[in-house]
């Protein structure tokens, strides 16, 4: 697999990352520490899926029983996720889902599910007749969605109502997207498709006014932001494969300043407390980050496990585990524990790349 942006925008776009700091509690949001869940029962893998064959899909494991279910959502709703899934967060009792769609095809949506079961509750349109809004990422923040989009806005929408009551423009071909301090950060990109706006920044909007104040200049072509637990933003650029070469930004949200830039080739990425875990050559190697120092440590599997290429890694902070997934049609997850020893692995869908918990 190679981090080719070009490329990988015709496999239908990359991982989703998970996004954990001080404030974001285990389901996405703002419940109290009070309820942390203590077990979790199995796991959601969102499977993006291959482009122009509408197979994403979202797969389920039982972690009791050890079932796996490739295609869990069409099998519980009767119908095909859709066309490129690429992102699933979970929200309170709720899972989010953005199905990316392709240019002209009016089939793009935020499906809303309900996580005890992977009923659908809602499938919110995301395309009106000016075209697709062609999303990508969701985050939360006070009972609000929030979805970026290639079109370069970002769409608000209200989880009790699950309607979308404001948009945003803010720039380009808008990627990965975190919350902090009352502020949304949104990387972005550079696209063959959507060539308009800025391609080296991210751009900050205040969410009390839900309008756009600042753009932070950063490596060319951003496509993924995560938060950590100090509060620092950790970006992932893969340049213009010529002269500019990929790296790693970091910002401190205070100050809205950049503090560090980093020159290693990263892919997926997920954060738990002040560490990043990264894919790094071609997700080949998975290695510790240190926000704040900016030091890389030794490599996390330590059984010689092969994971066939990171596509996607997310942590479940219930039982500081570790999930990765492969970047294979033929889809396979793997669990890890803190100590990088696999725990269990299990059969997905195509292209597998964000884990979501039931617990």
């Amino acid at each position: 697999m190679k981090y080719n942006k070009f490329i990988l925008c015709l496999l239908g776009g990359f991982m989703a990352l998970t996004i954990a700091c001080k404030k974001d509690k285990v389901n996405g949001g703002d419940e109290p520490e009070a309820l942390m869940p203590k077990e979790t029962i199995g796991v959601y893998m969102l499977c993006e899926g291959t482009m122009n064959n509408n197979n994403g899909a979202i797969s389920y494991y039982n972690i009791k029983t050890g079932a796996s279910e490739k295609d869990y959502f069409k099998k519980v709703n009767g119908y095909a996720l859709g066309e490129t899934a690429n992102d699933l967060q979970r929200y309170g009792s709720k899972m989010y889902c953005v199905v990316s769609g392709i240019q002209g095809g009016k089939n793009s949506y935020l499906e809303v599910i309900d996580v005890a079961t992977g009923k659908s509750l809602k499938r919110i349109p995301f395309f009106d007749a000016d075209g697709e809004y062609m999303p990508r990422y969701v985050a939360f923040n006070k009972n609000k969605a929030y979805v970026s989009g290639y079109d370069g806005k970002i769409t608000r929408v209200d989880t009790a109502t699950l309607a979308i009551n404001s948009r945003v423009a803010v720039g380009g071909a808008l990627e990965g997207l975190a919350v902090v301090n009352n502020s949304i950060y949104v990387t972005n990109s550079e696209h063959p498709i959507h060539p308009d706006g800025k391609k080296n920044v991210v751009s900050v909007v205040d969410l009390r006014t839900f309008t756009k104040t600042k753009d932070i200049d950063v490596i060319h072509n951003p496509v993924r932001i995560s938060a950590a637990g100090n509060g620092d933003l950790l970006v992932i650029s893969w340049g213009n494969y010529a002269d500019i070469k990929p790296g790693l930004t970091r910002i401190n949200s205070t100050t809205n300043e950049v503090t560090g830039n980093y020159q290693y080739s990263a892919g997926a990425l997920a954060i738990a407390g002040n560490t990043a875990y990264l894919s790094l050559d071609w997700g080949a190697s998975i290695k510790p980050f240190d926000v704040g120092t900016g030091i890389v440590g030794k490599e996390f599997i330590t059984d010689d496990t092969i994971t066939s290429g990171a596509y996607g890694i997310t942590v479940n902070p219930v039982g500081n585990e570790i999930y990765i997934a492969n970047g294979t049609t033929d889809g396979k997850a793997f669990c890890f524990g803190a100590d990088g020893k696999k725990k269990f692995e299990f059969a997905t869908g195509p292209l597998p790349q964000h884990a979501v918990f039931n617990y």
